[in-house]
């Protein structure tokens, strides 16, 4: 019996994919063989020697201390893409919020609520309406930062409202670049793209490289009067310099999901409450692709969409047992794993070996369960880091 312990709310959905037969999944599980999250910090907390995988309900993995459980053999999956679609029509309610009065428009009719006279109301709305008219936001220049899952969303759906789509992402991968529309111009650099778009939409995670991405240096490439929009991480942006920005005339707006304190109340900013991936859709999108993740790699060991281990994936050969085991990406540890086999009369059926960095995962089929003693004499094999049988 597998069992897996949830942290924070998670969607039904995502629940009902674990086999009641061979799962046990619930908040209080004793010993477990992985974790179920979604904002759950898990910096600090113990981890349980039983700890084999983590999954994050979402696409962001700041909250999970990655680097610490690779080396401890511990596998972080995340959901990209699930959030996607939620993201994506989040980022065209900014750009159109941003291009219309439509806030200053609404708190302008509020404030007409002593006015109890429709007749009395209807001039008062003619004569003031001008002040929220706005730009059409048809024929402008949308500017991507990022063209991953969301990224390349946000150009489809730009294209399909008469927009011009540019876009830069020195990181972009062979998968992504296939899902992209070859409408979307591509730029050699961020400055380049920042001097040609009307509106600017971040899609890149928040990493080491992307912290303040978007700072003082930058801003001064920005086209006047564009609109800055930020669903992405408030890491990425640097709001000191927005602020700079704004009140020297050069950015139009700022549009973010990330309230704080020095933002609000500004009659340039439109902030929302961390919001981009709060739909009922995206968060069971989220759940039942973490939920069959985590199903996967502790049914089979295979590993899809794992942040700190490679994608890794092999079928059962029939009647075999599947040993896997993680190690540090050095030469000659499969090579003396293979060894150990060997010596122990362990016949392959078939395997499966790959690397991502610093580490690397193994899917060996054997075709007769391996006894204690050669699991044992795998676990000595210098750089192995954790094995398992299946």
């Amino acid at each position: 019996m597998y069992k897996v312990r949830t942290y924070n709310k998670i969607s039904v959905k995502g629940l009902d994919r674990f086999p009641r037969q061979s799962f046990e999944v619930g908040g209080d599980i004793a010993h477990p063989d992985a974790f179920l999250i979604r904002s759950q910090k898990l910096q600090g907390i113990e981890v349980p020697a039983s700890l084999l995988a983590v999954a994050r309900a979402g696409a962001g993995v700041n909250n999970v201390p990655v680097a610490e459980y690779g080396k401890q053999g511990i596998v972080v999956f995340n959901t990209p893409g699930a959030n996607a679609n939620a993201v994506k029509e989040l980022v065209m309610a900014g750009m159109l919020l941003s291009a219309r009065g439509i806030v200053e428009g609404m708190a302008f009719v509020q404030s007409l609520r002593d006015i109890n006279d429709s007749a009395e109301m209807s001039p008062i709305l003619e004569k003031e309406k001008s002040r929220f008219a706005g730009t059409e936001i048809r024929g402008k220049t949308l500017g991507i930062i990022g063209l991953g899952a969301i990224g390349s969303m946000v150009a489809d759906m730009a294209l399909a409202m008469g927009l011009q789509v540019i876009g830069f992402d020195p990181a972009l991968s062979i998968d992504a670049a296939w899902r992209l529309s070859n409408s979307v111009g591509r730029m050699e650099n961020l400055q380049a793209l920042l001097a040609r778009s009307d509106y600017v939409s971040l899609h890149v995670p928040a990493t080491d490289a992307t912290r303040h991405m978007i700072n003082a240096s930058t801003l001064a490439a920005i086209k006047p009067g564009a609109v800055l929009l930020n669903f992405a991480r408030d890491a990425i942006v640097d709001s000191s310099a927005v602020l700079a920005s704004l009140a020297e005339g050069k950015l139009g707006r700022y549009v973010c999901d990330f309230p704080e304190p020095s933002l609000l109340g500004h009659p340039k900013i439109i902030a929302m409450p961390h919001i981009g991936a709060s739909t009922e859709e995206s968060e069971e999108n989220c759940a039942v692709m973490a939920a069959n993740q985590l199903v996967d790699y502790l049914q089979n060991g295979n590993i899809v969409n794992s942040v700190n281990f490679p994608a890794i994936s092999m079928d059962r050969s029939p009647g075999t047992s599947r040993i896997t085991f993680s190690n540090a990406n050095v030469s000659g540890v499969l090579g003396n794993v293979l060894s150990v086999l060997a010596t122990h009369k362990v016949n392959v059926a078939d395997m499966l070996n790959k690397s991502r960095g610093e580490l690397a995962f193994n899917l060996i089929d054997v075709e007769s369960v391996p006894d204690e003693t050669v699991i044992k004499a795998i676990e000595a094999v210098e750089h192995v880091i954790r094995v398992r049988v299946i």
